[in-house]
């Protein structure tokens, strides 16, 4: 007996010290997520069962065992869950989704008189300043024609008020805002159109004549800036966004973005596109390229045309919905070009919004005689949504870069080949088809025209369906992308379309630790049920942002 207790007393204190010796052997992380299936995303696409992190960085990934053996930090047992990088959303407007967020709501309305109520009980909740709404889309209504505005004229005779269609083409304003503007029955306007009816104003108004209204609504303060901004990133940060690109912003947004996320206050990394006004080039050619861990600006986004939503896209031919229209450019093509020249000799990014096949057209060959063929400065065209069968060729040529939204495909193909016959839909959402011009494309949402959620894009690309199975065969499906494409479209090659793929958009040593802990493996579900997969945690650089 006393043997043994001598035994004991020798023994114990040497397990502890053993103990202890691999406690202190092992290397410190902050984080150590194990038992899960870690989609890396990175040149070999491989897969692994553990990350450490450390300093808002990724130090190691591998199995379980040797990560949990080898470093020492809090644990998260992930449960056999799939972990991706960080979403990016290679195409939105941040603070405008912020801003929609206050102001009233219409998407998903089925009439204009249902849009009519939700804007009663809007105005009956907010009893001063301008009524601001977005989201109606005719195309979703009975009657699909562009509604008037006698009553809203009725409701709000003297109070202004202005409602966007969902892809912010087109509005409706009230007499109230249009005597605001000073426009008159019969005004004409470039890149724009006023609509009469019966030789009346209807209230509608298309692309740049939206501009005549819209910049009149008076300027918010930097603390509802603030407010709107906070607002996006909370819901983005529950769908798993990390990385955000916000398209069309003017230059005093940086400070304000800038300050934010110095504060501590806005973690969202977002890259700016500057919009295309005088002021944000002399900033930007002044100042240089911004670049911190969380804010990047160094690109301007263009508009060519219009939606074809609002029949406001350019066209070769006219619509087949709308015989003699072509829809228009937003500027003549001289403006492009000048506009082209100088951003490459400043050494910037150009981004252009291009819908129609006539502006892609346009755009790609401006791009084409800036460019001169092969090159690295990632020039990109925003939708590329409708292109020439003959024109494809001309994004490898120069390395134009298309960035699309998949959303925008199964939103569409409801009335899209009305629009365009066809012949020509065949060409138009050509996700794979573009692909293979340079063997990689960014995909975004374009919130709040689509859903901020990224499972939508990921069906959207993948399956080519909506939520309830439509169409059944899937539609266009030869222009489908595969799940690896398109994770990488939503993460490395989304980086890699604003010039951060070695910062971020995979889990690899040395990158930002952005990750996302999703209830569902959408790379092995059937496609259905990536509909319902679910963020469960966000972590943006190491930090827990977002836990279900």
């Amino acid at each position: 007996m006393k043997k043994i207790r001598t035994l004991s007393l020798v023994v114990c204190p040497l397990i502890a010290a053993l103990i202890c010796a691999s406690c202190s052997s092992k290397k410190t992380a902050d984080l150590v997520i194990y038992n899960a299936r870690i989609y890396t995303v990175d040149s070999a696409f491989s897969i692994a069962e553990a990350v450490a992190v450390k300093d808002g960085k990724i130090l190691e990934t591998g199995k379980s065992e040797e990560i949990k053996n080898k470093y020492r930090g809090e644990l998260y047992n992930a449960q056999g869950k799939a972990i991706f990088p960080g979403f990016m959303d290679a195409h939105a407007h941040f603070l405008n989704y912020g801003q929609s967020l206050q102001t009233v709501d219409l998407t998903g309305t089925h009439s204009w008189e249902e849009i009519v109520e939700r804007v009663k009980a809007f105005a009956e909740k907010n009893k001063t300043g301008w009524i601001i709404g977005r989201g109606w889309d005719q195309n979703d209504w009975t009657v699909k024609d562009f509604p008037d505005n006698t009553e809203l004229n009725k409701l709000f005779p003297s109070r202004p008020l202005i409602l966007s269609r969902i892809d912010g083409h087109a509005v409706i304003v009230n007499d109230a805002a249009l005597k605001i503007a000073g426009i008159k029955p019969g005004q004409k306007l470039a890149g724009g159109e006023i609509e009469m009816v019966n030789g009346k104003l209807s209230g509608i108004l298309v692309d740049n004549a939206v501009d005549l209204v819209s910049s009149k609504i008076p300027e918010p303060s930097v603390a509802q800036l603030n407010q709107a901004l906070l607002a996006a990133q909370k819901n983005c940060l529950a769908a798993g966004l990390t990385s955000v690109v916000d398209c069309g912003v003017d230059h005093r947004l940086v400070k304000v973005i800038d300050d934010l996320q110095k504060g501590g206050s806005l973690k969202m990394r977002l890259y700016l596109m500057l919009s295309d006004e005088p002021s944000n080039y002399d900033f930007l050619f002044k100042k240089g390229a911004i670049k911190t861990d969380r804010l990047d600006v160094r690109s301007f986004k263009v508009y060519a045309d219009g939606a074809l939503g609002s029949r406001g896209a350019c066209l070769l031919k006219p619509y087949t919905d709308k015989p003699g229209h072509y829809g228009f450019l937003l500027s003549n093509r001289k403006h492009f070009e000048e506009v082209a020249q100088k951003i490459a000799e400043k050494g910037f990014q150009m981004c252009t919004h291009a819908i129609g096949d006539s502006a892609n057209r346009m755009i790609l060959n401006t791009y084409g005689m800036v460019l001169k063929g092969k090159n690295d400065r990632r020039w990109r065209i925003e939708h590329a949504q409708v292109v020439n069968p003959d024109d494809f060729a001309l994004f490898g040529r120069n390395n134009i870069i298309p960035s699309v939204q998949p959303t925008h495909a199964t939103s569409d193909m409801y009335w899209a080949e009305e629009r365009l016959g066809p012949e020509r839909i065949k060409s138009a959402y050509a996700y794979k088809q573009l692909l293979q011009q340079n063997g990689w494309l960014v995909l975004g949402t374009d919130f709040p025209v689509e859903s901020i959620n990224p499972m939508l894009t990921f069906a959207a690309a993948v399956v080519r369906k909506d939520a309830n199975g439509f169409p059944e065969n899937g539609f266009q499906m030869e222009n489908a992308l595969s799940r690896e494409e398109t994770l990488k479209g939503m993460t490395i090659w989304a980086a890699k379309g604003c010039f951060e793929e070695k910062e971020k958009g995979s889990i690899e040593p040395g990158k930002f630790a952005d990750l996302v802990v999703v209830d569902k493996d959408i790379m092995k579900v059937p496609g259905k049920e990536i509909f319902s997969a679910k963020v469960l945690r966000t972590y943006l650089n190491g930090e827990l942002v977002y836990r279900k």
